[in-house]
């Protein structure tokens, strides 16, 4: 599954909507998590990937609670907060602090334990604040396997102007300077939209496209409403508006290659 493959030279335009009520669910008494993509006991044989895209989680976090140390190897995992702040902490000594507009990548190559946890329980001078932590976390499939991992972290909030399109991360070589952070596929770039009501944005032209909605509705061109949620699977992209209905915040997976068989 590490390997990834040139994209097939025949597809045709594709677009296949998947509302957010159709995705797996896990809840405990302090997670929910909604998974667009086979993840731990939920498991689809048709529903694995797309691109090299292989989960994006979209999870919520009580106070006080969170992810204890846990194992990851050969994937680059990128998470980026919507609300609230994330502790992370692992065995290669790196520890940050994820709150919105900061984008994350980890990348645990031959191997890496690590643990995250909601970082809102805090006392100040009035009250404690026990507010939970929502974001969304997302894995691609490395260029090699058994790699060094690594870590790194970039503030990018000053960037995010209502209708532009900034790229988080990336191992393509046209975002070597304007990726906020470094990712290890070559393939592979993350984008991120805020928009307002009537702002548009037009999405990269590439054989695979993942677009989610992480918060509002937007409208995708030929397609039509998506809320809060819901995705859209892209085959052989054409540089489709996205525009907003609401606030919203659009993120985009553009690849150039998926997983191999």
């Amino acid at each position: 599954m590490l390997a990834a493959r040139n994209p097939p030279t025949d597809l045709a335009p594709d677009v296949m909507v998947v509302p957010a009520r159709r995705r797996f669910e896990t809840r405990t008494d302090w997670l929910e998590s909604h998974h667009s993509f086979s993840f731990g006991p939920h498991y689809d044989p048709a529903n694995t990937h797309h691109g090299l895209l292989v989960v994006n989680n979209d999870d919520v976090v009580a106070s006080g609670a969170g992810f204890d140390t846990h194992p990851h190897r050969d994937m680059e995992v990128v998470t980026w907060v919507l609300e609230g702040s994330l502790v992370h902490q692992d065995s290669t000594g790196q520890t940050g602090v994820v709150y919105p507009g900061l984008a994350q990548r980890m990348s645990a190559g031959s191997g890496v334990w690590h643990s995250e946890r909601n970082d809102s329980w805090r006392l100040d001078d009035s009250a404690p604040h026990a507010d939970p932590v929502h974001f969304v976390q997302m894995w691609v499939v490395p260029d090699d396997a058994s790699a060094e991992p690594g870590y790194q972290q970039t503030e990018v909030g000053g960037l995010l102007a209502p209708g532009a399109l900034v790229t988080l991360a990336s191992g393509r070589p046209e975002h070597r300077e304007t990726a906020a952070v470094r990712i290890a596929q070559r393939h592979a770039a993350l984008h991120v939209a805020r928009l307002r009501a009537t702002d548009h944005v037009v999405l990269p032209t590439a054989p695979y496209l993942h677009v989610f909605v992480a918060r509002g509705s937007v409208d995708l061109e030929g397609v039509g409403r998506l809320h809060r949620g819901d995705a859209a699977r892209i085959t052989v992209s054409q540089g489709q508006r996205v525009t907003g209905t609401s606030d919203a915040e659009v993120l985009v997976w553009e690849m150039h290659a998926t997983v191999a068989a």
